[in-house]
């Protein structure tokens, strides 16, 4: 079993930055894929951002490539997503999550493993 929790979301102007976090229990941290997915208000799950358990492959949906960055610390158990440029358009409630198999999947349902979420509002 592994329980995430998010931090690091606010309120930001367009064109800022802020950094999520992921604090992840169990010693199987190092084994998992993690994702960071994003809901805004009566819009489905979206696919953000991904990196494999060794940290070395990433993937990232179109829209946040070269703005976004996920990243790992094995040390730390825990997962970060650094967010520059940000949009109006990427207000939404960002959440965590854990995939057993490792891999760096863009598919919701790969993951095993959620967080509680954490708001970001981008104002412009």
């Amino acid at each position: 079993q592994v329980q995430l929790v998010e931090s690091g979301g606010g309120l930001v102007q367009a064109g800022g930055s802020l950094r999520l976090s992921c604090a992840a229990s169990g010693r199987t941290f190092s084994t998992y894929g993690m994702g960071w997915f994003r809901q805004a208000p009566g819009k489905e799950r979206e696919f953000v951002a991904a990196i494999n358990w060794s940290g070395g492959s990433t993937n990232y949906r179109d829209s946040v490539k070269g703005r976004f960055t996920i990243s790992r610390d094995a040390f730390k158990n825990t997962v970060y997503l650094q967010m520059n440029s940000l949009k109006p358009e990427d207000t939404a409630v960002y959440y965590c999550a854990a995939d057993k198999s490792g891999y760096y999947s863009d598919n919701v349902r790969s993951y095993h493993y959620w967080g509680q979420g954490t708001q970001v509002t981008v104002s412009s």
